[in-house]
């Protein structure tokens, strides 16, 4: 992105009695001084240095991107916005934000965590695929998932120098706050979305005092980092599934797909085992079990997902072609979802069983239980299972004490970050929470549910607390005889934001 800045390291701190005060192991990156440049379209930019290992600060640093947007009419501090991932590149929350009710109260700053993008990056290298992406794949072909899980954790390691240890949650929060004291900010309020909020919670346990006013928007959950994370996203997947199901029985007169959810539900295993040996083109049984785990999560869909199931059994309406056209569409959301990179660096700063089979036990579950959306993926060895570091610290444990009550939001029909976390997370930290009521999207604030924009902007503008347990509706149930007008890639919450934040 071209950024032009200068960053001056301050060679003095100002005088304190040792006697007193023990002196600032971190004063010359809390002293630096940043010169911001126009980036971004109308944002402004700078570098941040930090050091690469807080245990040992005056070793080896790396530098931060950070990006500004300031506040149009009476401010009142700033909010820090980080839109999760892990590996989600922040510079553009700004200006994602910039139509809000925040934009106009807060200087918004977004920044590259560590190991993204404009920040010192981490890169690892791609493998080749040994095998390919079955939602139902033969005990025969575990192995292949395991060689390429164990193939994918060797190259990053021979790739990522001497930082990849030193990627995880603690040091992004502590990243945060010398970005914050940098800003000359006594404190900070704050907005994540999906692994954002993980990384708030921990900001918050590290630095309670430093912290405003908080928002955590689809919440993960404080007891499940990060396999179990992975886990209950399968699990959500296949509740979705089934209440698109009860619906579908619901309106048997105009689909035809059964009078009856399981009825429907055998509707779309028949679908499924008739397209794996026979496929409609080039769209196999893995591909229309990715595309019941979209078109199930998103209500909008539920119309033009009747219609896919329908048309492959030859209803009335389309064809199989069609149909087959439209479900690679929803697959193609489904693979876009999948991660890696910075995001398999910091999942791994938890413990992942070592040992195989306990993989394979659940691959067995997952593959005949939740295969909608790719779900044996969730339980399958990932490249924390061959974890080749050491992280340099524990897990930070989770706490609220010394800052305000915050606001948890989350959807019940969430696929990303299971219902559960919300409502755990809102436990873990005594903070108020907000239910979104059946409803599929991950991110749900200024994503254009008014009721809770309204919620989150009386919060942060006007520090006023919605109940301890409140609810707003999701996106409606469509019309069954209408199928939805807008494609499916406008409803996939990351494909989404991030369209808003390259623009």
């Amino acid at each position: 992105m071209g950024l032009a800045v200068l960053v001056v390291l301050a060679t003095s701190s100002p005088a304190v009695s040792a006697r007193t005060t023990p002196p600032d192991p971190l004063a010359e990156f809390h002293n630096q001084t940043l010169t911001w440049a126009p980036c971004q379209g109308d944002l402004e930019c700078a570098s941040v240095v930090v050091p690469l290992d807080y245990a040992d600060p005056g070793l080896d640093r790396i530098s931060l991107a950070v990006s500004r947007r300031k506040a149009t009419e009476l401010r009142r501090g700033v909010l820090v916005a980080n839109p999760g991932g892990p590996g989600g590149s922040g510079l553009r929350m700004p200006a994602f934000l910039s139509t809000t009710a925040l934009a106009k109260s807060y200087d918004l700053i977004g920044f590259d965590p560590r190991g993204v993008g404009g920040s010192t990056a981490l890169t690892c290298r791609a493998v080749p695929e040994i095998t390919t992406t079955d939602s139902r794949p033969p005990d025969s072909e575990f192995a292949k998932w395991t060689a390429e899980a164990r193939a994918a954790e060797d190259a990053c390691q021979a790739s990522a120098g001497g930082i990849r240890r030193f990627v995880n949650t603690a040091n992004t929060a502590r990243d945060l706050d010398v970005i914050r004291e940098v800003l000359g900010e006594p404190r900070i309020s704050y907005l994540g979305y999906s692994y954002g909020t993980y990384l708030g919670a921990v900001y918050g346990s590290l630095f309670p005092y430093r912290l405003d006013r908080s928002v955590l928007d689809s919440s993960v959950h404080p007891e499940w980092l990060w396999r179990q994370q992975a886990k209950g996203q399968a699990v959500a997947t296949r509740r979705n599934v089934e209440l698109w199901s009860e619906w579908a029985a619901e309106h048997d007169d105009v689909f035809g797909l059964g009078r009856s959810g399981p009825e429907v539900l055998a509707t779309i295993e028949r679908t499924s085992a008739r397209l794996a040996l026979d496929p409609v083109g080039a769209h196999t049984r893995s591909e229309f079990d990715a595309a019941v785990g979209v078109g199930s999560r998103y209500r909008p869909l539920w119309t033009d997902l009747a219609g896919v199931v329908g048309g492959l059994n030859g209803g009335a309406g389309t064809t199989p072609q069609a149909a087959a056209e439209q479900s690679a569409r929803f697959a193609a959301s489904a693979k876009g979802e999948l991660k890696s990179g910075v995001f398999t660096t910091i999942t791994c700063e938890a413990d992942w069983p070592r040992d195989l089979e306990t993989y394979y036990e659940d691959m067995r579950v997952f593959r005949d239980r939740y295969p909608y959306g790719f779900g044996v993926l969730r339980a399958a060895p990932t490249a924390c299972t061959f974890r080749s570091f050491t992280p340099p610290g524990p897990m930070v444990p989770l706490k609220r004490d010394g800052y305000p009550v915050g606001l948890v939001v989350q959807a019940e029909g969430d696929t990303q970050t299971q219902y559960e976390g919300g409502p755990a997370m809102a436990s873990r930290l005594g903070d108020n929470l907000l239910t979104v009521l059946d409803e599929g999207k991950h991110g749900v604030y200024n994503s254009g549910n008014a009721c809770v924009d309204a919620v989150v902007d009386h919060y942060l503008v006007d520090g006023v607390l919605p109940p301890s347990s409140s609810t707003c509706p999701g996106d409606p149930r469509p019309d069954p005889a209408r199928p939805s007008t807008r494609p499916a890639g406008s409803f996939l919450d990351t494909a989404g934001l991030a369209e808003r934040l390259a623009r």
